[in-house]
């Protein structure tokens, strides 16, 4: 198997070919991509921590209606939620009031979102908001912890996407869901770079594979899928 990289590493990610490496493949990256190809699909570059007054802009409830994607959650007061590659925590903290019983674990590999988050977190004064630094591989969950895993417009940039699977399912409670937002890969008048967005189809497959099912699509939303997925109570042998 090929040695793992570090987080830091991960930033500044190199196609480099690994003879042994059956899960991905290798080619000349294109714009916006890193080269490495999972599925058939070529894996996008990271947005950094420079966007976060992108992640954080005014307009965003017009353009992307975060309200309904809220509602559509359908969270418990006492649910454990976690909002995995939480960039600057803007979902993090529209989920904290709602599970007030509970708490909202915000995992990033960039320590400066973490950062961010923690000062974001005293100023909205949020007690139920943990930070969790993860890896490239691992989201760093205690197994069976969690009621419901989002991925805001953020699974496509994983360089390590199935590893990173595997850990969330080993995260979620038996019974519970996954989440994705999606910017949709099926529609070109979807102004997002193509690496960026991602058909329902493709994240059926991937998912697939780490033993999750599917449960539904709900097209609310004026430019991204709502996408959601189960962990089996009692997964095959």
């Amino acid at each position: 198997m090929c040695p793992r990289i570090g987080s830091a590493a991960a930033l500044l990610f190199l196609s480099i070919p690994c003879f042994g490496d059956q899960i991905y493949s290798y080619k000349e990256p294109t714009r916006d991509g890193t080269g490495k190809v999972y599925m058939g699909r070529e894996i996008s570059q990271v947005v950094s921590q420079h966007a976060i007054r992108w992640l954080e802009r005014p307009d965003r409830e017009k353009e992307e209606r975060p309200s309904l994607v809220m509602e559509n959650l359908e969270l418990d007061p006492d649910d454990v939620v976690a909002d995995i590659g939480a960039g600057s925590g803007y979902f993090t903290f529209l989920m904290a009031p709602l599970v007030r019983d509970g708490k909202v674990l915000a995992v990033d590999i960039q320590p400066e979102m973490l950062k961010f988050i923690e000062g974001k977190k005293k100023l909205e004064k949020a007690p139920n908001v943990e930070t969790i630094l993860g890896t490239i591989e691992d989201v760093n969950l205690p197994d069976d912890s969690v009621d419901l895993v989002i991925l805001v417009d953020a699974y496509h940039e994983f360089s390590h996407p199935r590893e990173m699977a595997e850990s969330i399912v080993e995260g979620l409670k038996p019974g519970g869901r996954l989440v994705f937002l999606e910017y949709r890969g099926e529609d070109p008048a979807v102004s997002i770079k193509p690496l960026h967005k991602m058909t329902v189809q493709q994240v059926q497959r991937e998912m697939d594979v780490v033993g999750l099912e599917f449960v539904e699509v709900r097209d609310f939303l004026p430019i991204q899928h709502f996408i959601v997925f189960r962990k089996p109570v009692n997964p095959a042998p």
